[in-house]
């Protein structure tokens, strides 16, 4: 891929994971465990894991920002260190959004043909926490089509080099 594709790409990357950054920081900023038990009574355990997988994905997505605006001030551009960073964003945060460690929510893969939200939780959960990952799917489809190519050209890459 040409300089000028890696960079562009790389923008719009840091667009989106500045967005993504800013709904989870207010979301985490005004919950508490105790509002989402309020919300709606529930299992006390799941909640606390579901807030530590948000409060992770948000510092995944700040870091990747933070290295996005880092590349991008860089004179000149430096593709390769362009494409980790965008092969880390793919990792963690892409990752992390729609198969997350912690495995308190997963990807329904048959939801995505047919348009309908493809995050599904394990239990039940506080619909304020449903609307924050609704809010954030579309964008980290769009980000997940993106980057897909780094998955295996990135890999691909490191490995001849070596």
């Amino acid at each position: 891929m040409g300089n000028t594709l890696v960079k562009s790409q790389l923008e719009d990357v840091a667009s989106y994971l500045g967005k993504t950054v800013q709904i989870l920081e207010a979301y985490l900023n005004d919950t508490t465990l105790g509002c989402l038990m309020s919300e709606k009574n529930g299992n006390e355990e799941y909640y606390r894991g579901l807030l530590s997988s948000i409060r992770k994905l948000c510092v995944y997505c700040e870091e990747s920002l933070d290295a996005c605006k880092i590349v991008l001030k860089n004179e000149p551009f430096n593709k390769a260190a362009a494409e980790r960073v965008l092969y880390r964003v793919y990792h963690q945060c892409i990752e992390e959004f729609f198969a997350p460690k912690s495995d308190l929510w997963f990807e329904d893969s048959r939801s995505a043909y047919t348009g309908r939200n493809c995050i599904k939780f394990r239990d039940e959960a506080p619909a304020s926490l449903k609307d924050v990952i609704k809010n954030l799917e579309s964008d980290m489809q769009k980000m997940r089509e993106d980057l897909e190519y780094y998955e295996t050209d990135y890999k691909t890459k490191m490995v001849q080099s070596n």
